[in-house]
């Protein structure tokens, strides 16, 4: 939940656009003037009313784009090998809760890193395979809805399950290839 403002920053200027900018002084005008007063304040008032030009809204007559990978390559060695270790450990005990909770959020962590990074398509992934793990994982199920919805508001086809990228190579494992 803490991290989840940090996409939603891609939805607000569309949210701003919506929203009227006509400060309004408010002031309380019958009561007695005092020291004990509170001062004027500002505020924003908000409408419905289009106040410019914001984000163009995606054109359901024409079809939906394929979604890219992109953002910026990061360092996942750290998250691979939690995912690893838990992956292990539920195997060793295919019915434990805490395997699968575990599993869960080592996936989720991973996706984390890889939201932070902007690479969504490879986080969807993630928050994906935290859910199979642990389907009451309510954070994970949040930000799958979130990606897919800015898919959905870009035109964009977001990756079905199992089509979702790895995360982009690193360091020396460009080289390799």
């Amino acid at each position: 939940m803490k991290n989840i403002g940090k996409l939603c920053i891609l939805l607000s200027a569309a949210a701003f656009a919506a929203c009227g900018t006509n400060a309004v002084r408010v002031s309380e005008n019958t009561a007695p003037s005092n020291s004990n007063s509170l001062p004027e304040q500002s505020v924003i008032a908000h409408s419905n009313e289009p106040t410019g030009p914001g984000p163009a809204a995606a054109d359901p007559s024409k079809p939906k784009s394929k979604w890219t990978q992109s953002g910026t390559p990061i360092d996942t060695a750290k998250f691979d090998a939690a995912i690893k270790a838990a992956d292990a450990a539920l195997k060793k005990s295919p019915k434990s809760a805490e395997a699968k909770k575990a599993l869960a959020k080592a996936y989720f962590d991973r996706g984390m890193a890889l939201t932070d990074a902007r690479q969504y398509p490879s986080a969807l992934g993630d928050y994906r395979r935290a859910l199979e793990a642990d389907p009451e994982m309510a954070e994970a199920k949040e930000w799958v809805d979130q990606i897919i919805g800015i898919y959905a508001g870009m035109n964009r086809e977001a990756p079905k399950p199992g089509e979702e990228p790895p995360p982009l190579p690193f360091g020396d494992k460009e080289k390799e290839k």
